[in-house]
């Protein structure tokens, strides 16, 4: 392997290593208790599933029964855990947290949950939702190349263009998420967006006028629109460009983008405008890179909050 693929297996190896060592991993002892990462994730796995035997605790951890069996029985004579006769084997014997035990894992989730809160107050709000989807997927392909199961694959995104069923619904509610999260916006800010892409849709079918999606799956998780009439003759309005969390990052903003602006391209608009505020870098960088420029910049309260407001502008092909 070489190239860019090398160097994308070395890097998700030096982040591995390092988150590793940053939640505390490489220590004799785990999440602020006197027990080692497998006992504390053995309590965890009990917490979830209430009990189990030691051989399914083994297979869960990926760990050889021995061990896990010496483990979990320092974890009994602690009185962490209680061994009770299996009601449809008498031979096999199944875990479960005692109170204490169950006051030992709820340190263990405080602290865990401390140590990502903390971790995310260091993060731009629309990069933890990628994170999240990113290692949900990479702790799954882990997993199924350990045990060689084949897997589901992960839908790939499709743009599509045209109204679908929800949309109006969808948009919204990625919409109110993101800002609520980014900039404070509130219901002032998510019944103009519901209202504004309800008047649309019902003139989508105008000549000008376009409406794109992102599905993956079924599931809507982006949009883009070029309202052909609003601004008036030869001027197009870019609108409700939004990604969702779980995809950003991965291209699909430059694809809606790219469908948006070559409708404009063919439909021969003077101009391509659109209407954002300070602060959103990564969007501005997709625009800038695509020809738009700052036309203007204002305080303004068009969104329900005072923002500094910017117009974005893009000549047409003739322009």
């Amino acid at each position: 392997m070489a190239g860019p693929e090398q160097a994308l297996v070395d890097g998700i190896r030096a982040a591995s290593r390092q988150m590793v060592r940053e939640l505390g991993f490489m220590q004799a002892t785990l999440a602020a208790t006197d027990y080692p990462a497998s006992a504390v994730h053995a309590l965890i796995e009990l917490g979830k599933h209430g009990s189990m035997s030691a051989a399914a605790i083994a297979a869960c951890l990926g760990l050889d029964k021995s061990s896990v069996s010496r483990m979990l029985r320092k974890l009994v004579d602690a009185g962490e855990l209680t061994e009770t006769v299996s009601d449809h084997d008498g031979r096999i014997k199944n875990l479960s947290l005692t109170a204490r035990g169950r006051r030992t894992l709820a340190a263990v989730e405080a602290y865990g949950r401390r140590q990502v809160e903390e971790a995310l107050q260091h993060m731009a709000p629309e990069a933890r939702g990628l994170v999240h989807a990113g290692l949900e997927a990479y702790a799954r392909a882990l997993a199924q190349a350990r045990s060689g199961a084949a897997g589901a694959v992960i839908s790939p995104v499709r743009i599509c263009p045209g109204y679908r069923v929800g949309v109006i619904g969808r948009v919204t509610e990625m919409h109110g998420l993101f800002y609520a999260r980014h900039a404070g916006f509130g219901q002032y800010f998510e019944s103009q967006v519901a209202t504004g892409l309800a008047e649309f849709c019902g003139r989508l079918q105008r000549p000008g006028n376009g409406l794109w999606v992102a599905l993956q799956g079924e599931r809507i998780v982006g949009s883009v629109a070029i309202d052909g009439e609003d601004l008036g003759p030869g001027l197009a309005h870019l609108r409700w460009f939004i990604v969702d969390g779980a995809v950003r990052g991965g291209g699909v903003g430059q694809r809606l983008l790219q469908a948006a602006l070559a409708h404009c391209d063919a439909y021969g608009f003077a101009e391509t405008r659109l209407w954002t505020f300070a602060g959103l870098e990564a969007a501005r960088h997709l625009y800038e890179a695509r020809g738009f420029v700052l036309g203007e910049e204002r305080q303004g309260r068009q969104w329900g909050e005072t923002v500094t407001e910017q117009l974005f502008v893009r000549p047409g092909v003739a322009g």
